[in-house]
C-alpha cells in the first residue's frame, strides 16, 4: 500500500546527538516549567462562552458561574506561587514560566516576582485553551495580544511559546511571523531539542513533557502522594543522567501553581531537587538559555529577534 505524503519525522536523531555537551561541560539540562494559567481559564465570570471544567473534582457548570471551580483556580496565585517561589529560591533553580496573557494581565504582580528571581517568562496562548480549530488571523491576533500582555506585565521580552496541548497546522509559521521567537515547545517527540526550516528560517523546538509533570495529579493521572511525583521524576532524571555520560540529554519537569503548590505535593518537588542539585553534570537552566546553547552548539548562530 502506498503511504500518504506526510512531514513526519520518526527517526529523528537516531541516537546520535549532534552536540557532545551543554554550556560548562554539563552532559544533562533539566529545564523546569511552570505554568501560571489562573485566571485564563474559561470562565463565566470572566466574560467566556463557557466553564472551565477540567480539574482534580470533573463537574460541568454550564450557563451559569462556576464560582467552585474559580476558587480551585485562584490557589495557585494566593498561596501556590508564594509556597513554589520559595522552593525555587531554596534550590536557586530558574525556571520558564510558561504564562498565560490574561492570566499575567490579571496577576501582573506575579511576573514581576519572577523576574526579579531571575525566571523567564514564556508565553502560553492568551486564555488557557487549545488553538487547533483557531482560524489563521484570529491565531495571529492572540500570538500578538499575549506578547503584548507578557511584555507590558514583565518589562521582559518574550520569546517562547507553548499552546496548551493541540495547536493548529499554523502555530509554529505563526509564531516564525511574528518575529519575536526564539523557540516553541509545542512537541513531545525527544529528549533533546532540534531545529525545523519555517520558510528558511531555523527555529528551534524544545519538547516538552506530559509524565515527568504534576498534571498527572488530576484525573486519575497516576500520582496521588508527593512521593509518586518525586519517585517518577527521579528516576526519569537518573536515567537520562546515566545516558547523557555518552549522548547529551534534556529532562522537562512541568508544574502548575495549583496542582504542586499544594502543601501535600510541594514536598515531591523539594526531594526531586534535592536529589538532581546534588549530582554533577547537571545544568539547570531556563529554556531561552537552552535554545540559545543550542543554537550555539550546532552552528546555527546567534538569534536575534526581527520585531
Amino acid at each position: 500500500m502506498k503511504l500518504p505524503e506526510h512531514d513526519r519525522d520518526f527517526r529523528g536523531y537516531a541516537g546520535l546527538s549532534p552536540i557532545r555537551q551543554w554550556p560548562n561541560g554539563s552532559t544533562l539540562a533539566v529545564s523546569v516549567v511552570v505554568n501560571v494559567e489562573e485566571g485564563a481559564e474559561l470562565s463565566r465570570g470572566m466574560g467566556d462562552e463557557s466553564n472551565e471544567f477540567i480539574y482534580e473534582a470533573v463537574e460541568r457548570v454550564e450557563g451559569q458561574r462556576d464560582l467552585c471551580m474559580e476558587s480551585h483556580f485562584e490557589y495557585g496565585t494566593r498561596a501556590g506561587w508564594p509556597r513554589l517561589r520559595g522552593v525555587l529560591r531554596q534550590y536557586g533553580v530558574r525556571a520558564s514560566m510558561s504564562c498565560n496573557g490574561r492570566a499575567v494581565a490579571l496577576s501582573p504582580w506575579l511576573a514581576q516576582e519572577a523576574v526579579a528571581d531571575g525566571h523567564e517568562i514564556s508565553a502560553h496562548g492568551w486564555r488557557w485553551e487549545r488553538h487547533v480549530a483557531m482560524d489563521e488571523a484570529h491565531e495571529r491576533k492572540v500570538i500578538a495580544d499575549t506578547v503584548d500582555a507578557l511584555q507590558a506585565a514583565s518589562g521582559t521580552p518574550t520569546v517562547g511559546w507553548h499552546t496548551r496541548s493541540a495547536t493548529s497546522v499554523n502555530t509554529r509559521r505563526l509564531l516564525v511571523e511574528h518575529g519575536g521567537f526564539l523557540y516553541d515547545s509545542n512537541a513531545y517527540n525527544d529528549d533533546l531539542p532540534y531545529a525545523v526550516s519555517i520558510s528558511g528560517t531555523p527555529h528551534i523546538v524544545l519538547p516538552y513533557s506530559f509524565d515527568t509533570n504534576d498534571m498527572r495529579f488530576n484525573n486519575n493521572g497516576g500520582f496521588v502522594q508527593a512521593d509518586d511525583f518525586s519517585t517518577y521524576c527521579i528516576d526519569a532524571f537518573d536515567r537520562l543522567l546515566a545516558e547523557s555520560a555518552t549522548q547529551p540529554r534534556m529532562l522537562s519537569v512541568g508544574l502548575h501553581l495549583r496542582i504542586i503548590g499544594k502543601a501535600a505535593r510541594i514536598g515531591g518537588l523539594e526531594k526531586f531537587l534535592a536529589h538532581a542539585s546534588s549530582k554533577t553534570g547537571v545544568w539547570f537552566a531556563r529554556r531561552d538559555e537552552i535554545a540559545h546553547a543550542w543554537r550555539a552548539a550546532t552552528g546555527l548562530g546567534p538569534w536575534q529577534a526581527r520585531r
